[in-house]
């Protein structure tokens, strides 16, 4: 799909592992980059917007969508679908514009296997522990989707190494510069 005009950027981590937060200061710091708008299933949380946060659309919806093929990337994530349109991702690399994909470990390995030049980030905590504390602040989710979400981080941690650069979120300012670093550097 990459023509050589536009690079994808593909930044994965568990839930909780702060990569919406690092992802929002990026944008801030690098208005340039396009950042691709995913299709849910899920309920929207306090403070989402539709078209912004994410698409947020029926079960029903989300199959139709798969079926005309038009996602570049779809997973089931802890109960929930999650989809990249490829419409939208399409145009900005032909138009010469970067993307960064934010994207769970399932949906990037199929993105790896279509674009095997995208760079590839992936974020972790510090520890099991601060993941944890993460995601009871947040205060979202019943305990059964907190086990569900915390059994899940053990498994996609053990995903990292498909991906070409591993970064420790432990403090956020030191993550953004990390990772803008390797969006500098990789040509």
């Amino acid at each position: 799909m990459n023509s050589g005009k536009g690079r994808l950027i593909i930044i994965s981590a568990p839930s909780g592992a702060g990569k919406d937060t690092i992802i929002n200061r990026i944008m801030k710091l690098r208005p340039e980059l396009a950042l691709s708008v995913s299709a849910t299933t899920r309920a929207p949380r306090i403070g989402e917007a539709e078209g912004v946060s994410y698409y947020f659309v029926t079960r029903e919806r989300f199959c139709e969508m798969i079926e005309k093929g038009e996602f570049l990337e779809y997973a089931n994530y802890v109960g929930e679908f999650y989809g990249t349109p490829m419409n939208p991702i399409k145009k900005h690399i032909d138009n010469g514009r970067d993307v960064l994909l934010e994207i769970e470990v399932q949906g990037a390995r199929q993105v790896m296997t279509l674009a095997p030049d995208a760079i590839t980030i992936f974020i972790v905590p510090p520890d099991m522990d601060e993941l944890e504390r993460r995601l009871r602040g947040r205060g979202t989710d019943s305990e059964e989707k907190l086990a569900a979400r915390l059994e899940r981080a053990k498994l996609e941690l053990e995903d990292k190494t498909y991906y070409s650069h591993v970064i420790v979120n432990d403090d956020v300012n030191q993550a953004v510069e990390a990772i803008l670093s390797i969006i500098n550097q990789v040509p």
